[in-house]
C-alpha cells in the first residue's frame, strides 16, 4: 500500500499538479513570467513590417511644408527634359521628309525651352499683387491677338485651322494658347473679388462675367476652327466654378448647356464626325479615314514592356501624322514601351496632386483658385491628349502639356508651372520651413549642413576641427 503523506508535510495535490505544469510549460509559471499584454490585457502589438515603415515615411515626407514645391518643380523640369528627347527622337524623319535639317524641331524646342525656363523663374518669384494687376491687361492684349487672327492676311491657316501669327522667320505664335492662361488668371481673380464681397451666393455675381467673357474668349478661338482648346477652356471655367463653390444645380445647367453647343459643333462639321467614329478604332478603315487614331494604337502595341529602344520607332516613317505633336505619346510607348509611358503618366500624376495639395492649403482666394485652375487646365489636357492616342477619346488636336513640340504651347505652360512653383513657397508654413534654410546671416544653420548628426558628434568627441 500507498504510504499517505500527511496534510502538512507537502504541498497541496492541486498547487503539486500546477508545479509540474509549469515545468512542462515555463510560459504558464507566473513566477516566470507571461507574455506581455497591453494595458487592456489585449496582445502587444506586432513589430511594424518592412512595407508598413516605408509608407509611413513616405506619409510623413509628403505631409511636410516644402513637398508640393519640389514635387511641382521636380516633376515639370523631368517632363521638360524627357518631352525634349522625345522630340529629337520622333521629329528626325518629319524634319528630314520637308528637307530640313534632322534636328529642326529639336532646336525650336530647345530655344522655347530655354524662354520657358526665364519665365518659370519669373512666374516663380513674382508677387501675387503684381499676378492679379496684370490679370486684366493680360486677357486683353489676348482678345486683340485672337481677333487679329481672323483678319485675312494676318492669320495663317495650318491643318485647317486659322489660329496662328506669324512673328518672322520659321517663329509662329498660337495666340489661343495664351489665351488659355489670360482667362484662368482673369477668372480667379474675378472670383476671388466676388468672395471678399460675399457675393458669391447669387447665381449672377457667378457667372456674370465671367461666364461672358469666356463664351467671347471660346467664340474667337472656334472661329479659326480650333475645337480642341475650347475643350480646354470649357474644363478651366467648369474648374473655377466648381472651386467657387457653384450650387449643383447651376452646375448641371452650365454644363447640360455646353455639351449641346458641343454637340452642334459636332454635328455640324464632317470632319469632326468622322473623328468620333475613329473612338475605339483597330483599323485604318476603307477610307483610311481612322488612319491616325489607328496607327497610334499600332505604335503603343508595339513598343511592348520596354520598347524597342529610343530612336527605333518604326511609325515616324510617315506611317503615323504629327508624331512629335499630339501623338508624341504613342511614340513614347514604341520605343520606350510600358515602361516609359507608365513613367510619363506617374509625372503627371503627382504634378496634379501637388497642384491639388497646393489648392488645398492656401488661405488666399486668388491662389485657391489660380492653383486649382491650373491643375484643372494640366491634367484635362493630358487626359484628351492621352485619350485620343488610347483611341478612348477623339482626336482633338490638343499638345501633351510640357511634353509636345510647340513653342507657342510650351511657354505660357511653364509660366503657369512658374506660378504654382510661387504659391507652393508662398503658402505659411512653406515660408517657415524656407526660414530656418538660412541664418540672418546668410549662413546654412548647424544642422541643416550635409555632415550627418553622427558624424558631427564623432568629430566633436575627437577633438576634429
Amino acid at each position: 500500500m500507498r504510504e499517505r503523506v500527511p496534510a502538512g508535510d507537502g504541498p497541496p495535490p492541486g498547487e503539486q499538479r500546477s508545479r509540474e505544469r509549469a515545468r512542462r510549460d515555463p510560459a504558464r509559471d507566473p513566477a516566470r513570467g507571461r507574455t506581455p499584454r497591453g494595458s487592456g490585457g489585449e496582445p502587444p502589438a506586432r513589430p511594424p513590417t518592412f512595407l508598413s515603415t516605408w509608407v509611413s515615411r513616405f506619409l510623413r515626407a509628403w505631409d511636410r511644408p516644402l513637398t508640393a514645391y519640389y514635387v511641382v518643380l521636380g516633376t515639370s523640369l523631368l517632363i521638360i527634359l524627357l518631352g525634349l528627347v522625345m522630340v529629337f527622337s520622333s521629329s528626325q524623319i518629319q524634319a528630314l521628309r520637308n528637307s530640313l535639317p534632322a534636328t529642326y524641331f529639336f532646336q525650336k524646342q530647345l530655344v522655347a525651352a530655354v524662354i520657358g525656363g526665364v519665365l518659370m523663374v519669373l512666374a516663380a518669384r513674382m508677387q501675387v499683387k503684381l499676378l492679379r494687376a496684370l490679370t486684366y491687361p493680360f486677357l486683353a492684349v489676348s482678345i486683340v491677338l485672337l481677333v487679329a487672327v481672323q483678319i485675312p492676311g494676318v492669320g495663317v491657316e495650318i491643318n485647317g485651322n486659322t489660329n496662328w501669327l506669324s512673328v518672322g522667320g520659321p517663329f509662329m505664335l498660337q495666340p489661343s494658347e495664351f489665351a488659355k492662361l489670360a482667362l484662368l488668371l482673369w477668372g480667379a481673380d474675378l472670383i476671388a473679388r466676388k468672395g471678399d464681397r460675399g457675393t458669391l451666393d447669387q447665381w449672377r455675381h457667378l457667372l456674370v462675367p465671367l461666364l461672358p467673357g469666356a463664351l467671347l474668349v471660346c467664340g474667337l478661338i472656334m472661329v479659326g476652327g480650333d475645337m480642341g482648346t475650347v475643350m480646354i477652356l470649357v474644363a478651366i471655367v467648369f474648374g473655377l466654378l466648381w472651386l467657387a463653390g457653384a450650387p449643383t444645380r447651376l452646375f448641371v445647367g452650365v454644363l447640360g448647356m455646353t455639351a449641346a453647343i458641343g454637340a452642334v459643333f459636332m454635328a455640324t462639321a464632317a470632319h469632326r464626325m468622322e473623328r468620333l467614329s475613329c473612338v475605339m478604332a483597330s483599323d485604318p478603315g476603307p477610307g483610311d479615314e481612322c488612319w491616325q487614331a489607328a496607327h497610334g494604337i499600332y505604335a503603343l502595341a508595339s513598343g511592348g514592356w520596354f520598347g524597342s529602344g529610343l530612336g527605333a520607332s518604326v511609325e515616324k516613317w510617315g506611317e503615323l501624322p504629327e508624331p512629335h505633336t499630339d501623338f508624341i505619346f504613342a511614340i513614347t510607348g514604341e520605343e520606350l514601351g510600358l515602361a516609359g509611358t507608365l513613367s510619363v503618366l506617374g509625372l503627371f500624376a503627382a504634378l496634379g496632386y501637388a497642384g491639388i495639395r497646393v489648392a488645398g492649403r492656401t488661405e488666399d482666394p486668388f491662389v485657391r483658385y489660380a492653383a486649382g485652375g491650373i491643375t484643372t487646365w494640366l491634367m484635362a489636357q493630358v487626359v484628351i491628349n492621352i485619350g485620343a492616342v488610347l483611341g478612348l477619346l477623339p482626336i482633338a488636336g490638343v499638345p501633351l502639356p510640357l511634353f509636345s513640340y510647340g513653342g507657342s504651347a510650351l511657354l505660357p505652360t511653364m509660366f503657369a508651372v512658374g506660378l504654382l512653383i510661387a504659391f507652393a513657397r508662398g503658402d505659411r508654413a512653406a515660408r517657415a520651413a524656407l526660414a530656418t534654410r538660412r541664418r540672418p546671416d546668410g549662413r546654412r544653420p548647424a544642422g541643416l549642413g550635409w555632415t550627418s548628426k553622427r558624424r558631427r558628434e564623432v568629430n566633436a568627441s575627437s577633438g576634429e576641427r
